[in-house]
């Protein structure tokens, strides 16, 4: 089900006055996995919908939504998907592809049929996914996670060794605007994206995952009022292009990144110097 309520972005300052509740009801989405269910969300950063689909016996079709304004859901967009659970495949117009857990595929606009299947009904895939406004056409395409040139970085005195993996973006898999990638945490290690950024010219959400019982602290807003979220496993944090995006846990954890926006260019950031946070 892709859920008819759409989520708006409030004004930086608007943000200032908000209740613990209201930054939650805004800013955070839960309960996207259910077995044998599709569960969705249009947002109005960059026309974004996040969502996640756990199939069990049957496959579950992508279906159209209002909201879309066409005929089908993919005829002006594009979908990424990653596969955070057991092994399935994603079939778009009768094009299969196998994904194993942190495997990801990306489906062009122009598709009209997509389904998610889990290879094991006892093991199930959940695949997250992503998809924005498009207006040209790339070819489908699975990238495996080894195949994602993974990138090292942090430090472990810091607390954020971590590595990078780029899935869709200008040097892996093309799409018109969706970029999406996954960062693992070291054990050890808990804190994500920090020191902090802005990015002016593409909004950004982060889906947290494989936490186990931890805990994890988001942080959003502009570097001189902040906010933050208490996250638990599996859910995500809505990040407009005015607002920082960064995380601390109780433990380590993987988290997916996607953004679209006017530029695709990963490194387009704007640095925040953390003694300027407040």
């Amino acid at each position: 089900m892709i859920t008819d309520t759409i989520l708006r972005m409030p004004r930086p300052q608007d943000v200032v006055g908000l209740s613990t509740q209201q930054l939650r009801e805004t800013f955070l989405v839960q309960s996207l996995f259910a077995p044998g269910q599709l569960n969705a969300r249009f947002t109005d950063l960059d026309r974004l919908v996040v969502g996640g689909v756990m199939p069990d016996a049957k496959p579950i079709e992508l279906p159209n939504h209002k909201e879309t304004g066409r005929a089908f859901f993919l005829e002006r967009r594009e979908l990424g998907a990653i596969n955070i659970g057991g092994p399935g495949k994603v079939t778009a117009d009768g094009k299969t592809f196998a994904l194993e857990k942190l495997d990801c595929v990306y489906v062009p606009m122009g598709t009209k049929s997509v389904s998610f299947t889990s290879d094991d009904a006892k093991n199930p895939a959940k695949f997250y996914f992503l998809s924005c406004p498009a207006h040209a056409a790339h070819p489908a395409r699975l990238m495996k996670s080894a195949e994602a040139a993974p990138v090292n970085l942090g430090a472990q005195e810091t607390s954020n060794k971590r590595t990078i993996y780029k899935f869709i973006h200008q040097g892996g898999i093309q799409s018109c605007q969706l970029v999406m990638g996954l960062t693992a945490l070291e054990p050890g290690n808990v804190w994500n994206s920090f020191p902090p950024h802005t990015h002016w010219r593409r909004t950004e959400i982060y889906f947290y995952f494989d936490l186990g019982a931890n805990v994890l602290s988001h942080f959003l807003g502009e570097p001189k009022e902040t906010r933050h979220l208490f996250l638990h496993n599996e859910e995500v944090a809505l990040s407009p292009n005015w607002s920082m995006h960064f995380g601390v846990g109780t433990g380590n954890y993987k988290f997916i990144w996607g953004m679209a926006g006017e530029n695709q260019v990963f490194d387009d950031m704007d640095a925040v110097k953390p003694v300027e946070l407040r």
